[in-house]
Formats: C-alpha cells, structure tokens, sequence
C-alpha cells in the first residue's frame, strides 16, 4: 500500500500541476516591489501553534508543502462570487474573477491580489517550479505556471485544503 501511495503521489506531482514550458518564471523582483507597495502583516507562529489551529491534511499542505490528489479539493469546481482566503491565517489571496477551470485537479487563477503571494524556486522531485506561498504567514499554496488560457498567461495551481472561501455579499 505504502508503494501505491508513493507511485501516486509523484505521479500527480510530475503530470497532474507540471509545467508545460521550459521558461521559469522570476517573480523575485516583483515581489520585492509589490512588498514595497503593500504593508505586509507577518503572521509567526511556532510549528506547535500551527499544529493546534491546523487540522492535518492543512498542516501537511500549508506548513509541509504538501499536495492535496486531483480532482478532491472542494474548491476545485467552485465558482462562487467572493474571495479566496488563506485557510492558515485568513489574509486574502485571490479575487473569485482570477479564477478558472483549467481542467488540472486543483483551483487555478490568473492573478492574485497584489502583494499577497511570495514566490521561490521549487526543485523538489527532479523538477523546476516556482512555489506560490502567502506572504502573512508564509503557508504552501501550490505552484504557478506560465501556460494560463487568459490574458496574464498564468495559471496559479492552488491545493484547495490552503484556502477558505469568504461568499460575496449581495
């Protein structure tokens, strides 16, 4: 079984949320300038505080850099009017307008909210990807891509067990 759910998970992880291109994205700069524009509140927590306000597939996703299977996140197919908060400390991530069915498993959007994602260089398991984290408490999104359907050209792959949706008031 333990060799089932190891050829599972890097399965999903080499095919199911990998980019297409060779070109790696740089968002350095940018987020050293959005950061700049946007006051950041940092939200530190010892790994025993996030044990106790996380449940564990969100402390394994969020805290682990974890990866929740395709097709199982609840936000995967949802598309409420609202907006998608970061399910570790509640700062908000992305507007319900960024997103968009890519057909990969897991919620996509175009954009974020500025200033709210950091991004670094991911090379775990033989691949070169650039991770989304929240910028408060420095929780594992998912990863970005640059092979978005729409205008921006990008697709931010989000684990929907790092998010917590807030509906739009009418």
């Amino acid at each position: 079984m333990k060799k089932f759910i190891l050829i599972f998970y890097l399965i999903v992880n080499f095919c199911g949320c990998q980019n297409t291109t060779t070109k790696q994205i740089d968002f350095n700069k940018t987020s050293q300038e959005m950061s700049k524009k946007t006051k950041i509140k940092k939200i530190i927590k010892t790994e025993t505080e996030w044990k106790v306000l996380l449940n564990e597939d969100e402390y394994r996703i969020l805290r682990e850099k974890g990866t929740e299977a395709p097709h199982t996140g609840i936000y995967n197919l949802h598309f409420e009017n609202g907006t998608y908060n970061c399910a570790g400390c509640n700062s908000a991530l992305f507007e319900s307008s960024a997103k968009f069915d890519s057909n990969c498993g897991w919620p996509s959007f175009d954009k974020s909210i500025d200033g709210k994602i950091s991004y670094s260089i991911d090379k775990s398991f033989g691949m070169l990807r650039t991770e989304i984290i929240c910028s408060s408490c420095d929780g594992h999104l998912g990863h970005i891509f640059n092979d978005g359907p729409t205008q921006t050209g990008m697709r931010y792959c989000v684990n929907s067990l790092s998010l917590d949706f807030k509906k739009e008031k009418n």
